[in-house]
């Protein structure tokens, strides 16, 4: 047993977390890297955003192929038991696990960095193989080579977060460099690696440009499909997970419906529904809706990606929020944050990073626990211009309407539309929807704002349904070249009132106030006019 070869850790770690009554089990992946062992093609490298599953897929795999201890207890009741020609390998490999993010005591260089790294491996070769009387002045691969040379032993390799390195502080470019070149002359071309596995936030090929570390096959979330399903939860994985919570739960504040709207949204590259996991089970676990993913960071982590090109993706941040979905190229590396500077850069690294969800050729922003985020944003940075000054116009909108004070709504409305709008033509009524949707940025402290929604015979614009049952209901509807007169009766003759009793199969939601909310706005006078009545 050592440092870094035969570790323990893995195993532990892995059945730690095998035992939550909150687990996944994602084993039928080791089915998928089985074949690749000995191969050619035997290097592996996972990108996914942080608190994807990464590290607790790394340490399944040195659970399973390694030799540290006899892991039959946890694999015996996962997917991968079923496959006996897998289980020949169960603890039969020896595995050289190395988490990237670790670092030594009072760490302030690359070299030390790298030395605990270095020495680490030599001290456990040197248990393993007193025979050989190892020379702690060689080359870590140089003594590997050595060791096969003699014993014909390979090794497989588990690198976790091989990245980490990247964002630490004292790292300089000729440190990254140096780093690059170590995992080259560890890995590539080595007949003692018979397989390598290796996770990270960012791709290799943004930082391996040459051919340092070309052997690897890179699986990012949003254009490769091999393995999408085990990072992440599908929703059949979460509907599981909550007839658990539901099970374990005698006081239950979640509902399955609020796990979709606060943590779904991300799709894997064949098109299949994901799931944030660390925050659905964060949330399962305590019983409450939180940020728990970007609970971390504050808005300016967000901001950071996008502070060198405020201007140019500005109007695409205000429809996201509004709920728009934007049309982006996605580059098939991220940018290091100093170099973001076009909108394509910009959006791959939010992409790759989790902060935007991809499909299709656009980004958006993926669920309410991130878009929460993105209101913080605009609520707060100055530099977002007129996004800013109409976000910050919200909370008087919201008091105004529940008021009915149609004056001060047109006066708002108006001020908006003369303060700097370049995406606010108003040629249709999405983008009338779009300023609508920010200039209620606040009411989604007290309400849950749904777009679009089928209700009664149609389709409705907007619908706030409130946190509080003492608070009035709104159902809002917007007219181009219309008046809110207009936008009130067609509340009325479609019944979007009746969107309040449920849908099929829920409960009841709200009995309190209903308010009818038209917004018109004439193209010819460029003036807005508004109307609130009582429905209920």
């Amino acid at each position: 047993m050592g440092l870094f070869l035969n570790s323990i850790a893995p195993y532990d770690k892995y059945k730690m977390i095998s035992q939550d009554p909150y687990f996944v089990d994602k084993s039928a992946m080791i089915e998928e890297l089985i074949p690749a062992l000995g191969r050619e093609q035997r290097f592996f490298c996972i990108v996914r955003p942080r608190r994807f599953g990464k590290t607790v897929a790394a340490n399944m795999i040195g659970a399973f192929f390694g030799k540290a201890r006899d892991s039959k207890d946890v694999f015996e009741h996962l997917a991968i038991a079923e496959s006996k020609k897998c289980l020949e390998h169960l603890n039969r490999h020896e595995v050289i696990y190395l988490d990237c993010s670790e670092i030594p005591k009072e760490c302030r260089d690359y070299r030390s960095y790298i030395s605990r790294i270095e020495d680490g491996i030599y001290q456990d070769l040197v248990q393993a193989y007193p025979d050989l009387k190892l020379d702690q002045s060689k080359a870590v691969w140089d003594l590997l080579s050595l060791i096969f040379e003699e014993k014909e032993q390979k090794f497989l390799f588990v690198i976790d977060e091989w990245d980490a390195l990247f964002h630490m502080t004292f790292i300089t470019e000729e440190n990254k460099r140096e780093y690059l070149l170590f995992l080259k002359s560890l890995l590539k071309g080595k007949s003692y690696v018979e397989f390598a596995y290796m996770t990270g936030v960012l791709p290799i090929a943004k930082y391996s440009e040459g051919s340092e570390l070309n052997m690897f096959l890179e699986y990012d979330m949003a254009t490769k499909i091999r393995f999408g399903e085990y990072f992440g939860f599908l929703n059949s994985e979460v509907d599981h997970l909550y007839e658990v919570y539901k099970a374990e739960t005698i006081d239950r504040r979640i509902t399955r419906a609020e796990l979709d709207e606060w943590y779904d949204g991300y799709h894997t590259a064949g098109g299949e529904h994901l799931y944030n996991p660390r925050s659905v089970v964060s949330a399962l676990a305590n019983n409450q809706l939180a940020n728990y993913w970007t609970s971390s960071g504050t808005y300016d982590s967000v901001f950071y990606y996008v502070r060198n090109n405020v201007e140019e993706v500005r109007d695409d941040i205000a429809l996201m929020v509004a709920g728009e979905h934007v049309e982006a190229r996605m580059q098939e590396y991220a940018a290091t944050a100093r170099e973001l500077v076009t909108k394509d850069q910009i959006y791959s690294a939010m992409v790759i990073y989790g902060l935007l969800t991809y499909e299709d050729g656009e980004v958006f922003v993926p669920n309410k626990e991130l878009m929460l985020k993105y209101e913080e944003l605009l609520l707060n940075k100055e530099s977002f211009g007129y996004v800013y000054r109409l976000a910050k116009e919200s909370a008087k909108m919201l008091r105004a309407t529940l008021a009915g004070d149609t004056s001060t709504m047109s006066e708002i409305l108006q001020y908006v539309h003369n303060t700097e709008t370049p995406i606010l033509l108003y040629n249709n009524e999405i983008e009338l929807s779009a300023v609508v949707n920010l200039v209620y940025l606040a009411a989604r402290d007290r309400y849950r704002v749904e777009r679009e929604d089928r209700a009664g015979k149609g389709f409705v614009d907007f619908i706030f349904y409130p946190y509080k049952e003492n608070e009035k209901g709104m159902i809002l509807e917007l007219k181009v070249d219309h008046t809110p007169e207009e936008a009130i009766w067609q509340i009325k003759d479609k019944e979007y009132i009746l969107r309040f009793q449920g849908k099929l199969g829920e409960a009841l939601r709200y009995t309190g106030q209903i308010l009818a909310v038209g917004i018109g706005y004439d193209r010819k006078t460029k003036k807005h006019s508004c109307k609130v009545e009582i429905l209920r």
